[in-house]
């Protein structure tokens, strides 16, 4: 019988196999995290059992502790992945205050033996770059195997040219299946240190949009179990130091292993120097046999005979490999460039020039680079064998940096050379001359060819890149110059060929090369103008915020009257503002950016830019509480909408109509907008979700629970779905009000938990203070109301201080509310009197009604007065249930006095007008209060 390991778990359409560790449905691999995987292998294997969170997080996490909120925030994930309640299905069951269970029927598949499962979408491995075969290195990898696992930080150190890469790339295979995720970042491409940790988030997949971006890499793999490589640190040594530093204290789970030419010297490193592979001194007296078991011998006769196929070793070559072996040390990568100019040459010939042209040095200064001490004879070596074509076009490749597709190669290094720069006679010069050397150059491994990438790309090795730039200088300032403009010109006309996201991300690291070049003393303004703002829209798509914001204050300081009023300006202003809001709050700064982007979009008659910055205009004064003047952009947006005539452009506008509408308390003409503006066959954005959760606040207003409910789920997985965690925090904070509208306490809790996690991991300062805020709001209404209203005025007082006034109409009815228990009535009544005031001032007038019922209750002598004030306010806003919450407390009020008909005439029409949401807590008690009238009645 089969062993449970090959058992495979069926329910709906899924199958889990716990061998592969691999969840398939309808067949087709489904993306799932390491995390998420385990949960749903511990819930299937006791099926109909209630799984406590302890027992979970056991499983689960059984090396490190874990507050309940991360439980919480993967079983979020692991239900989305599973689409739990989309068209009834049901999976998981939540025991509130107990744990989980898996619900579902589940079917066991035996297998004898496993056929070949689909690979999972994405692998704990799909960073690695290809495996190459290791020869000689089988005890460093026994050792390191055992090793790295329990370190938190394990450097490789040797000299340039040892093969640390390749160890780190075999070491992460061998080691995948450890660890939850494997990431492998190459940080040759990085050449500025304040850009580090941008390009590790860019790695791991995470959208930085705070300035931190440490601190949200943090927020995100924290409790992980990670294994990340980093190559190449040798010239970022102090930056990656310190980075590694603040990940090991801060994420338990997370393993590093670093390559580097000097170790990183910082807490808690292990450090494992690579030597030499081995080779023999004294080979007159050894065997073919024994000779070639030298890893160093084998290596090179592996990549001889990749170079020529007919290549013949007998125990004379090998005894002339060994020789050379020798002369170059052991060192892996100039054991490699050797061999394969043995495919060229032949064993003598080649063994001759390493003689004449080759001297391995070990003496040099202790400070100096190691490649300046070795692999620069290995170059000097290599690069003598080029013609004149083909170190021209490797000196010109070496401003690239990391890979680069051939029509770039074209573009930069098939600039017309100078007649000096090489003699080539009998044929005339023609742009593919650069391509046919990039082809030899290639050959002879002096540029890597990237065979997994789609586009054909290329990459010089990072020792490489240094020789040829050093080349490159002494060509003189000219060349330089011509290399660099040609370089960041045909990025900028990359940017502006509408090219896949993923191909721009890919090309980052060429295109922050190009800018910094651009900015730099040598610099040409006009193209340094054009570059930045081609770059941005490809910064904002990659949530790169922060750095975006930078580049667009260079840009701007550097602008001259010429290109003032241009759209060069629009498209810096425009992002400036937008990055500014985001990261650095809602400062007078962003406002006069975004000022300053319409009025370029409206004097250049550029309609879409013009709907742009509006939408972005009407999002700051939203935020800042000036609900008026958003009221007043969102007016604006569908004069600019009729103009472009586009039914996406009018969407649009209908959206910023109705999040106004809604908030200045329309609810009636707020429904009719946002459900124009989420017509189906529109293409998904921002706007569709700000619509969606502004409309099922509005359904909850006009009356109708269930349906708010029904499209607040939609829009929360419509927004993973898209996967920005600025639109996911928006439509979570704005669920929450449903949530707690309705009196669903554990709804909102969870829901809570998600949103909260999403803040702290992109370290989105606002909203952390938000669900400090709603975790006040839940504690008051579950009873703790002095430690609620202790954290709701803390993050009022926060949230002002940011000009962030949005959520104050949300938070204090309920603080209010609190006051009042705790016989705080006059604090109660000053706090009310006074957002009822800014309400009216600034035209959020949606929550008027729910101030007006509670500021009831903190003046007796005039309760009935502002009760029915909060019933005419609520009728005139169409909102049903504001009007319904007013009715059951002014219904309880006549009930004391004696007017019991009275409270019936008004409760009774209003109930019985509700046919849906009828377990909220508003519609319960209306049906309590009904009853007490009907007995004192009877």
């Amino acid at each position: 019988m089969s062993t449970p390991s090959s058992e495979v778990l069926a329910f709906g359409p899924f199958r889990l196999s716990r061998r592969e560790r691999l969840l398939t449905r309808d067949g087709v691999a489904v993306d799932i995290g390491g995390r998420a995987l385990d949960l749903l292998t511990a819930l299937v294997e006791q099926r109909g059992r209630v799984l406590s969170k302890r027992e979970l997080l056991e499983r689960v996490w059984p090396d490190v502790v874990v507050e309940d909120g991360s439980l919480r925030f993967h079983m979020a994930a692991l239900r989305k992945v599973l689409g739990d309640g989309e068209d009834g299905a049901r999976y998981i069951s939540t025991q509130v205050g107990v744990g989980y269970a898996f619900v579902a029927s589940v079917e066991v598949i035996v297998v004898d033996e496993p056929a070949p499962a689909p690979q999972p979408a994405e692998s704990s491995a799909q960073s690695l770059p290809a495996r190459v075969r290791l020869i000689g290195r089988e005890r460093d990898l026994t050792l390191l195997t055992e090793q790295i696992a329990s370190s938190t930080l394990f450097t490789i150190v040797g000299a340039g040219g040892v093969g640390k890469t390749t160890m780190a790339v075999e070491l992460a295979y061998r080691l995948a299946g450890r660890f939850e995720q494997v990431n492998f970042v190459d940080l040759a491409s990085v050449q500025d240190p304040t850009l580090l940790a941008s390009t590790l988030a860019t790695a791991l997949g995470i959208p930085v949009q705070a300035e931190d971006a440490i601190r949200v890499i943090l927020g995100h793999i924290g409790w992980r179990k990670l294994l990340l490589v980093l190559d190449n640190c040798e010239h970022l040594i102090s930056a990656a130091a310190s980075l590694v530093e603040k990940i090991g204290d801060a994420a338990p789970g997370v393993c590093v292993l670093a390559t580097s030419r000097e170790s990183l010297r910082v807490r808690g490193e292990r450090v494992h120097w690579l030597g030499a592979l081995e080779y023999p001194v004294e080979p007159a007296e050894m065997s073919l046999e024994q000779l070639l078991a030298y890893p160093a011998i084998e290596l090179f006769a592996e990549r001889a005979r990749a170079a020529d196929s007919t290549l013949q070793i007998d125990l004379a070559a090998a005894r002339v490999m060994a020789d050379m072996c020798r002369r170059v040390d052991g060192m892996a990568l100039p054991i490699e460039l050797t061999a394969v100019r043995v495919g060229t040459h032949g064993f003598e010939a080649t063994a001759r020039m390493l003689r004449e042209h080759y001297a391995l040095s070990w003496a040099g200064r202790r400070t100096a680079m190691p490649r300046q001490q070795t692999l620069q004879a290995t170059l000097d070596w290599s690069y003598e064998l080029l013609s004149d074509i083909e170190r021209l076009t490797l000196d010109r490749l070496s401003v690239f940096v990391g890979s680069f597709t051939p029509d770039a190669a074209l573009a930069v290094a098939g600039g017309s050379p100078k007649a000096t720069d090489f003699q080539r006679s009998g044929s005339p010069l023609v742009a593919s001359w650069a391509l046919a050397a990039l082809d030899e150059l290639t050959a002879k491994s002096l540029v890597v060819a990237e065979r997994g990438a789609r586009r054909g790309g290329y990459r010089l090795l990072e020792m490489t890149r240094a020789y040829a730039r050093e080349k490159l200088h002494a060509r003189g300032p000219a060349e330089v110059q011509a290399t660099a403009r040609s370089h960041a010109t045909y990025f900028a006309h990359t940017l502006e060929s509408n090219a896949p996201q993923s191909e721009l991300a890919a090309s980052l690291g060429n295109i922050r090369g190009a800018l910094s070049w651009c900015f730099g003393p040598d610099g040409d303004p006009a193209l340094t103008l054009h570059l930045a703002a081609r770059c941005v829209p490809v910064l904002l798509k990659l949530a790169l915020l922060d750095e975006c914001r930078g580049w667009c204050e260079r840009a701007l300081a550097l602008m001259e009257d010429e290109h003032r009023g241009t759209a060069i300006e629009l498209e810096l202003q425009g992002a400036l503002g937008t990055c500014s809001m985001l990261t650095r709050g809602h400062g007078d700064s962003a406002e006069a950016a975004l000022r300053r982007g319409l009025a370029l979009s409206s004097d250049l008659g550029d309609a879409r830019n013009e709907l742009l910055m509006l939408g972005r205009l009407h999002l700051f004064h939203e935020r800042i509480g000036d609900f008026a003047t958003a009221l007043g952009w969102a007016e604006d947006s569908r004069r600019v909408a009729d103009k472009i005539g586009s039914f996406e452009a009018r969407a649009v506008a209908h959206a910023l109509l109705g999040i106004s509408h809604h908030l200045a308390g329309d609810q009636l003409r707020a429904r009719g907008e946002l459900e124009v503006s989420l017509d189906p066959s529109l293409p998904p954005d921002l706007y569709r979700s700000r619509s969606g959760i502004a409309l099922a606040r509005c359904l909850w207003l006009l009356g109708y629970a269930d349906q708010a409910r029904t499209v607040a789920e939609r829009t929360i997985h419509y927004a993973g779905a898209f996967g920005n965690p600025t639109m996911q925090s928006l439509v979570r904070l704005w669920n929450l009000s449903v949530c707690l509208w309705s009196g669903d306490v554990d709804k909102a809790r969870e829901d809570l938990s998600v949103f909260a996690s999403l803040a702290e991991a992109n370290a989105f300062e606002l909203y952390i203070v938000a669900a400090n805020g709603f975790r006040g709001q839940l504690a008051i209404l579950q009873g703790r109301t002095e430690e609620g209203v202790r954290q709701l005025e803390a993050a009022l007082a926060r949230l002002r201080t940011a000009h962030y006034a949005m959520l104050t109409s949300t938070f204090v009815p309920v603080l209010a509310t609190g006051l009042i228990d705790t016989g705080r009535d006059d604090e109660a009544r000053r706090l009310l009197d006074a957002t009822i005031d800014d309400c009216r001032r600034s035209g959020e007038l949606f929550a008027l009604p729910e101030l007006l019922r509670v500021k009831a209750r903190t003046a007796s002598p005039n309760t009935e007065r502002w009760l029915l004030d909060a019933l005419d306010c609520a009728r005139g806003q169409g909102a049903r249930a504001w009007e319904l919450r007013a009715a059951n407390d002014l219904a309880r009020v006549w009930l004391e006095l004696g007017q019991a008909e009275d409270a019936r005439r008004l409760l009774q029409p209003l109930r019985n007008g509700f046919d849906e949401g009828l377990d909220t807590l508003d519609i319960r008690e209306a049906d309590q209060v009904l009853t007490q009238i009907a007995r004192s009645a009877s």
